[in-house]
């Protein structure tokens, strides 16, 4: 737990921003917000990934008020995908399609993100699963507990600075 919110502030600290501040660790998951421009977020690391990952990988959902944007999925996968591999994230027993490109990947649009943030609210865990360039498949694992609560301060924490 404690190594998980130290990966958690370092996660947050290395993206760049103006002024960042903490709303809170909750288990796994930690929400953020950055002042300009104006986000908030959920963010957690894996609690396991596939071997070979060049960078940190990490699963965020944001609010974007200036953009009229709430609850955006943000995955930055293991490792680079193959150009015509699919992203397949299993929240619980749902499955979702992702738009996805070279280790990033997103819901295909706003409707997507609210059934992929309602099953993580319901869920325990959720995967992205692809293939790299090598034609290797790789998974990232994520524990959900505590995803709801981040998620929710996140949405607070932009709602209040609107």
């Amino acid at each position: 737990m404690i190594r998980g919110a130290a990966a958690l502030a370092l996660l947050a600290v290395a993206a760049p921003a103006m002024a960042r501040d903490s709303l809170g660790i909750f288990e796994g998951w930690g929400a953020f917000r950055d002042d300009r421009p104006l986000r908030c977020f959920a963010i957690s690391v894996p609690a396991a990934r596939s071997a070979g990952a060049r960078w940190r990988p990490f699963a965020s959902v944001a609010h974007w008020p200036g953009q009229g944007v709430r609850g955006q999925l943000h995955v930055r996968m293991s490792r680079t995908r193959a150009a015509d591999a699919a992203v397949t994230l299993t929240v619980g027993d749902r499955r979702f399609r992702l738009a996805a490109g070279g280790a990033d990947a997103w819901a295909p649009d706003a409707r997507a993100d609210a059934a992929i943030v309602a099953a993580m609210r319901s869920a325990t865990s959720m995967a992205i699963a692809s293939r790299d360039a090598g034609g290797r498949a790789f998974t990232d694992a994520y524990r959900l507990r505590g995803a709801a609560t981040a998620i929710d301060a996140a949405a607070l924490g932009c709602a209040r600075r609107r």
